[in-house]
């Protein structure tokens, strides 16, 4: 480090600042301690240079601990390995509603012990679970979405996994895992989604608008503007064609929602309480909630 402070006499370590400089790249060492330097300093070789035994680093985010620099080798260099039962859990946070150090101090409390966070960027990353050895300890991703909003006022979606047991293919599986989930929050308006979820979604994404848009005319109809009604046979279907359930969570009288389901079968000739029926008519609607 004495030789890298000579060759850039900007370098400065992030722990002995009492400010944070500007216009400064910063690094992670081997020994996990954070360094920067003046970009004005830095030609595009010296920071391919510093890349190749230095690890680039987001200065917003909370610097790695050893078990996160243990996962991201792990996905950047799978190996064929059997490992307890682990899945990813996609979050995302509203923009700027966090400073992601308090975001990373919280979350210890709501599992009940550490666990890694892999960021993406400054509101959106993967913590990775492991599977509980007792089946009624497993989490409830709600619970703590309730917790977080009592104690940090964060308006937070979470996108749950499947639980896997090996690191093979480790890398091909993060890529597919973020892009999935990417796909559940741009398709699905629920604070938790999960990889079941998430099929219906990418039907939905991997069509062709143009079919999309025939079918949309030809199911809905005239109700193709009747958002309200929509939502009312998306919670429906989403309760399991279970009328009292969905006339709750809509806040509805059940002979209100009755009335609206009679009113989709008779302008649409479909019958949402048919399972079948039902699942065409979900997957229409949700090709109308692409968010762009």
């Amino acid at each position: 480090m004495e030789q890298l402070k000579k060759i850039f006499p900007s370098m400065r370590y992030f722990e002995e600042l009492d400010t944070l400089p500007q216009n400064y790249r910063w690094f992670i060492t081997q020994e996990n301690k954070v360094i920067g330097f003046d970009n004005n300093e830095l030609t595009n070789k010296d920071v391919e240079l510093l890349s190749t035994f230095l690890k680039p680093h987001n200065i917003h985010l909370p610097q790695p601990s050893e078990l996160e620099q243990l996962w991201r080798k792990r996905i950047s260099q799978p190996i064929e390995k059997k490992v307890s039962p682990f899945r990813f859990v996609y979050f995302l946070i509203k923009s700027d509603q966090i400073d992601t150090q308090l975001f990373k101090e919280a979350i210890p409390n709501t599992y009940g012990k550490d666990v890694p966070i892999l960021w993406e960027n400054e509101h959106e990353g993967i913590i990775i679970e492991e599977k509980p050895a007792i089946p009624e300890e497993s989490i409830s991703y709600e619970q703590i979405i309730d917790v977080l909003m009592s104690d940090l006022y964060v308006n937070i979606s979470f996108f749950v996994g499947p639980y896997i047991d090996t690191l093979s293919e480790l890398d091909q599986y993060y890529e597919s895992f973020v892009t999935s989930s990417n796909i559940a929050f741009t398709y699905s308006d629920q604070s938790v989604v999960t990889y079941i979820d998430a099929i219906s979604y990418h039907f939905v994404d991997q069509a062709e608008q143009n079919f999309l848009d025939s079918v949309k005319q030809l199911v809905l109809k005239e109700l193709i503007e009747d958002h309200e009604l929509l939502h009312s046979i998306k919670v429906f279907i989403q309760s399991n064609l279970n009328v009292t359930v969905a006339s709750k969570k809509l806040h509805l009288h059940r002979n209100s929602l009755q009335y609206r389901l009679d009113k989709f079968v008779d302008k649409t000739g479909i019958d949402v309480r048919q399972f079948n029926e039902a699942m065409a008519v979900y997957l229409v609607i949700l090709s109308m909630m692409h968010k762009e």
